[in-house]
């Protein structure tokens, strides 16, 4: 049997509808099971609440954005750089042992306090000198610059890290 041209279109043709056919029919369930029981207004519903669970998000994600700036401003003022020195105060005159210490409590900005302490045998002085942007107003010695250069120094590493 031989075929024409036209016979062969024909065929081919006669194919592609079947092809396009089964495609339909197959998207035609598809969109059957989606909408299966469900009228126009239901759908629309569906949507309206998808809508509205979106918006609730955006809120809380706006009310934990302003809750975490707060807590972040918050532990900026808060002591991050701790440091100790412990020392001998008194030591030409034989007392005392290591029982000295100067203290640095300190924020992120550099802003706390240094306090030391004196041991003696029979005394005991506490001192507290303010801390404003890493500096004291008030003249340090030694150990109480150890202390705040090492406190300073922890919070420098910290930032570091964290970036």
């Amino acid at each position: 049997m031989v075929f024409s041209n036209t016979d062969i279109v024909i065929g081919v043709l006669a194919l592609a509808v079947i092809i396009l056919a089964v495609i339909i029919f197959y998207q035609e369930h598809r969109l059957q099971k989606i909408l299966r029981g469900k009228g126009a207004k239901d759908l629309e519903d569906s949507f309206k609440l998808i809508e509205n669970g979106y918006l609730d998000m955006k809120k809380f994600r706006d009310d934990m954005t302003g809750y975490l700036k707060s807590v972040e401003y918050r532990l900026k003022k808060s002591v991050q750089g701790i440091s100790t020195v412990r020392f001998n105060a008194w030591k030409g005159i034989g007392e005392g042992g290591n029982q000295s210490f100067a203290s640095a409590l300190l924020s992120e900005n550099g802003d706390g306090v240094v306090l030391s302490s004196l041991n003696s045998r029979d005394r005991l002085s506490i001192f507290a000198k303010p801390v404003k942007a890493g500096k004291s107003t008030y003249e340090l010695t030694d150990e109480e610059k150890n202390a705040l250069k090492e406190a300073l120094t922890k919070i420098r590493e910290r930032q570091e890290k964290l970036t």
